[in-house]
């Protein structure tokens, strides 16, 4: 089988990307990444050599490339996550977002449903999307999967967009697909714009701890690697245009979030208890920022019988001293030096 994984040098995608290769070893694992910001090939050094992986540099939003590269590898299945992720850099280019989000998952569709023409036996276009599609929870409820789309922010109406697009081309061609929406990730190899490993990098650096508006904005959170084993689950054994929240259930505030790390990341260093608290910092909220969310991921788990299986305290302890014994792969990402990879390995 051939699987074309797109975003794999990603945070989320290379743990995926890790996965399929080692586990499926009779499975042909294609990563396609542009290589931006966000894409980096140092998360997949342990692989790379692998037998049954290849990579390939190339954007989404390229469409003739998208159409030949269909045509000539002829990809059995898809996963698709490859995206525009952070909301602040969608609130300063939102077109950006659209072009990615939007065009990119609209070049592989019609490259996909081009290349089989209806013969979709044993063919999937499996959609790798987010809760925020979800729009903003009050102090009580969850997102279910006919929670009805409400998105805040140019990141989310763009994801929005997508999945709708996946829908109707499951609708309009009978291409088969399954879309699931995921809680925030944190795990090793995140880059670090994202809560958690802007925080351990800036705790190491004792910089501010920027914090939104009064830190009780609500959010649930899931180890990556527990994303990773619920995609493969969902891959091979969700129902055909079906939806799945994956959650952590395990919901925290801002402001507790980053006290809980501060505690973690005084230990970890040797620093005096409450040191690192003291550079949380308060900012300006963010615009459209939503209150909470919280996905009920009870029908994977009783559909499929996937939950998490890392608590969220053991999960950050893991995640803390990656980073910690990782500290070079860190200022390789905040320098841009990571970028030289693809250069050197790849001439």
């Amino acid at each position: 089988m051939k699987l074309l994984i797109t975003g794999g040098a990603g945070f989320i995608g290379s743990h995926v990307v890790r996965l399929f290769v080692e586990k499926y070893p009779e499975y042909h694992i294609f990563n396609l990444d542009a290589l931006t910001y966000a894409g980096n090939l140092e998360n997949l050094v342990d692989i790379e050599q692998a037998p049954n992986y290849t990579f390939i540099k190339g954007d989404i939003t390229d469409e003739d490339f998208i159409n030949g590269l269909f045509h000539s590898y002829k990809f059995d299945k898809v996963i698709h996550l490859a995206a525009e992720s952070h909301v602040d850099r969608s609130i300063e280019d939102p077109l950006a977002f659209v072009k990615t989000n939007v065009m990119g998952t609209m070049n592989l569709l019609n490259a996909f449903k081009n290349l089989w023409k209806a013969d979709f036996n044993d063919k999937l276009f499996y959609h790798i999307s987010t809760d925020e599609v979800y729009g903003s929870l009050g102090q009580t409820g969850l997102f279910t999967e006919t929670t009805s789309y409400d998105p805040n922010s140019p990141y989310s109406a763009s994801k929005a967009s997508s999945d709708h697009f996946v829908r109707a081309y499951g609708e309009t061609y009978g291409m088969p697909y399954v879309i699931t929406n995921c809680s925030n990730n944190y795990g090793q190899h995140q880059f670090p714009e994202k809560l958690i490993p802007l925080f351990i990098n800036n705790i190491i650096h004792n910089r501010p701890l920027p914090v939104y508006g009064d830190g009780n904005y609500t959010r649930d959170w899931l180890y990556v690697k527990d994303h990773a084993i619920a995609i493969d689950l969902v891959f091979h054994e969700g129902k055909n245009t079906e939806t799945y929240n994956i959650g952590g259930f395990n919901e925290w505030k801002n402001i507790d979030l980053v006290r809980l790390l501060c505690e973690q990341m005084d230990i970890e260093l040797g620093r005096v208890k409450g040191s690192s608290e003291q550079l949380i910092t308060y900012v300006k909220d963010r615009p459209g920022h939503d209150l909470r969310y919280a996905i009920d991921a009870s029908k994977i788990k009783n559909e499929l019988g996937w939950e998490p299986t890392v608590t969220f305290e053991q999960g950050l302890a893991k995640t803390i001293k990656w980073y910690l014994n990782n500290e070079g792969w860190l200022s390789n990402v905040t320098t841009g030096q990571y970028q030289s990879y693809y250069a050197k390995q790849y001439n």
